[in-house]
């Protein structure tokens, strides 16, 4: 697989998630496990272009495949549009969610879901913020939508 721009191979346990593959063989500790049963998207990153909660997806499934942590965003020191709203739009208390939020923030203005309030809403309502930051969020993500367009 390659994992933001580098081509990686392991030999790894048929049961290992891409999360622990991620955060345990490859050091990319920026995905975060919270639940480990896909309830919270802390652990969300993307697969070929696509959000996935890599807590339920098995690493060895993705042979071939293009993964991008929170790691693989920005541009050098260049921050990407996404990264630089949520700083921005004070998107974030804890930071546990963040990098999950931003995955999935990236993957849902991609996806063209970031019309309305409404929308963005919906379309992350799959990625959990125990501190509650969802306005500052929802607006981090607007932000980087009208930027992007």
């Amino acid at each position: 697989m390659t994992v933001n721009g580098d081509t990686v191979t392991r030999q790894l346990e048929p049961r290992v998630t891409l999360l622990d593959a991620l955060r345990e063989d490859l050091g990319l500790t920026g995905t975060k496990k919270g639940c480990d049963r896909g309830e919270c998207g802390a652990c969300t990153v993307l697969v070929d272009g696509r959000r996935t909660k890599s807590c339920l997806t098995l690493a060895v499934m993705q042979q071939g495949r293009e993964i991008t942590t929170i790691e693989g965003l920005a541009d050098g020191d260049r921050l990407h549009p996404v990264q630089a709203a949520f700083i921005r739009h004070d998107g974030f208390q804890c930071g546990f969610c963040t990098s999950g939020q931003i995955m999935s923030a990236v993957a849902c203005i991609r996806e063209g879901h970031a019309g309305s309030d409404d929308e963005v809403r919906e379309w992350m309502s799959g990625n959990l913020c125990r501190c509650g930051c969802y306005p500052n969020i929802v607006a981090a993500v607007r932000a980087a939508a009208d930027e992007e367009q």
